[in-house]
């Protein structure tokens, strides 16, 4: 298993319950606001278990399950992003009759940021929000390294550096065999993609990253300020490209503090 997801199926993880193919969600009634997160690449909705129960009362959190993984782990990867985003947007809508917000790292970042736009393109209500993460700016990407063009063992050294997979999975054959394949999906996936010109969004976009993170470098993050007209910010924190899940629980404490103080501030000032 990874260090923050256990691959098998199943129903319900610290808060985290299955609710349809795409989506776990922690459930909570005093819901004031929705933070809808999405995986990193080939990671699956459990990895935000330790993230379910760590924000406040008011803050409900959702997390996306994509295909080829944990209790999607028969179903081939998704091999389209035009496909994947329409699907997730679709899968979403039930949730979003109240403020919500996103929240993306790695690659999941890129899939945030096209749903995000998808929902403004549609004329649907946006994320309040969005939070990308451990990912360069989609210009950036562009010329960084790509690593589904690696041989099997490159790829394999090269993921494995990043972190994020438990010693003995490390040394494990047979799970690598199953956990890898995932990853380089979606690593192909979106190394292909070019983001398309078009309205930029209009909500707060604020970009987080480890600051020793090599697949995020310092210097690739600030256009994301690019995709927006709203409010733009960085923050970094200690660690690399796993920083997020850095801390007691797996929640990086001072991420979810100041994220949650954003999302309610933003509440407070809406409400007012």
């Amino acid at each position: 298993m990874t260090a923050h997801e256990r691959t098998r199926p199943q129903k319900e993880s610290s808060g985290l319950v299955v609710e349809s193919a795409f989506l776990w969600r922690a459930r909570r009634a005093d819901c004031r606001h929705r933070l809808i997160c999405f995986p990193y690449a080939g990671g699956g909705a459990g990895a935000f278990t330790g993230w379910a129960n760590a924000f406040p009362d008011g803050i409900e959190l959702t997390a996306v399950q994509l295909p080829g993984r944990q209790n999607r782990l028969l179903e081939d990867p998704a091999a389209d992003v035009d496909t994947l985003v329409r699907e997730v947007t679709l899968a979403l809508r039930p949730l979003l009759d109240r403020p919500f917000s996103f929240f993306g790292h790695s690659c999941g970042a890129l899939l945030a940021h096209e749903v995000a736009r998808s929902l403004r393109a549609k004329g649907e209500p946006g994320p309040a929000h969005l939070f990308v993460s451990g990912e360069s700016s989609p210009a950036a990407a562009l010329d960084r390294p790509r690593l589904s063009e690696l041989s099997d063992g490159e790829f394999r050294s090269k993921v494995l550096s990043l972190g994020g997979f438990d010693e003995e999975v490390v040394e494990d054959e047979d799970a690598l065999e199953v956990l890898l394949p995932p990853v380089m999906a979606d690593f192909r996936l979106w190394e292909r993609h070019r983001t398309a010109p078009g309205t930029r969004l209009d909500c707060p976009l604020t970009v987080l990253a480890g600051e020793s993170d090599e697949r995020a470098p310092l210097e690739t993050l600030g256009q994301w300020q690019d995709q927006t007209t709203g409010k733009f910010e960085q923050r970094i924190y200690p660690g690399g490209h796993f920083y997020l899940f850095d801390g007691d629980g797996g929640a990086n404490a001072e991420l979810v503090a100041f994220i949650s103080d954003e999302l309610m501030a933003g509440h407070d000032q809406n409400v007012a």
